[in-house]
């Protein structure tokens, strides 16, 4: 059953994610994060399918909590230890390594995750590698085997030639052309992620997201005032998406 908040916010269309990093285990940086995420009015946090680092974000925030792996068994263990949602995802952090996703391997891994944890809500993201059309095609046989949630990225893949507000929109443009195409195809919720700011995260609902998710714009800030504050930015750029699409 999904957390009864993440369910109620990804009907009104103003689901906000905080990404901590599938990769980032310092147990430090992650509770200020997450700590930033709550204060500044976010729905949920997205943090690695580590047990200890989701028994501590637990003690310290009451939001749903999302965990992040790509391997089936780190996720079954992480829910153990208290999350409330899965996602296979965050591929951003392996493409750098040389290691690719295809379809056939993330539509296993996300079969053996469902077989793992049959009542949990699964969220899935959808390469950005593979061709808007494949994209699509993947994310429907995705919701036939069992995905809740459908995610989107791409922020990674596009190289801005331009600084400022055109800059912004050129580094969503992947991940709301993947929001677009994908939320039209889907009977479920589609989370855009990945390349987000303030100026890009309403078009993403606009699109057809029904939230976003967004990582490097707060976890790369080194202070818990600054991160609070750019949470609640992104909160109001929601609402005022929310007032333009009534």
């Amino acid at each position: 059953m999904m957390h009864p908040e993440l369910q109620n916010a990804l009907q009104q269309r103003r689901a906000l994610k905080i990404i901590s990093g599938l990769t980032n285990f310092d147990s430090s940086n992650v509770s200020a994060i997450a700590k930033a995420a709550q204060a500044g009015g976010a729905t949920f946090v997205d943090i690695a399918a580590y047990p200890s680092l989701v028994r501590q974000v637990r003690s310290l925030i009451d939001l749903p909590i999302c965990v992040s792996a790509v391997e089936a068994q780190l996720l079954a263990d992480a829910v153990e230890a208290g999350a409330d949602l899965v996602e296979i995802g965050n591929f951003d952090a392996f493409y750098a390594q040389g290691r690719r996703f295809e379809a056939p391997e993330v539509l296993e891994l996300t079969q053996k995750t469902r077989a793992l944890l049959p009542n949990t809500t699964l969220c899935v993201t959808v390469p950005h590698i593979l061709p808007l059309d494949e994209q699509v095609a993947l994310a429907e046989k995705l919701v036939e085997v069992g995905a809740n949630l459908i995610q989107t990225e791409g922020g990674t893949s596009s190289d801005p030639t331009h600084s400022g507000t055109l800059g912004l929109i050129e580094k969503a443009a992947p991940t709301l052309a993947a929001a677009h195409s994908i939320s039209r195809a889907v009977s479920v919720p589609v989370i855009c992620a990945s390349g987000l700011s303030t100026v890009t995260a309403p078009m993403a609902i606009t699109a057809g997201a029904s939230g976003v998710g967004v990582g490097s714009a707060i976890n790369k800030l080194n202070d818990e005032v600054a991160m609070v504050a750019a949470v609640r930015s992104l909160v109001e750029s929601l609402q005022s998406s929310i007032k333009v699409n009534l």
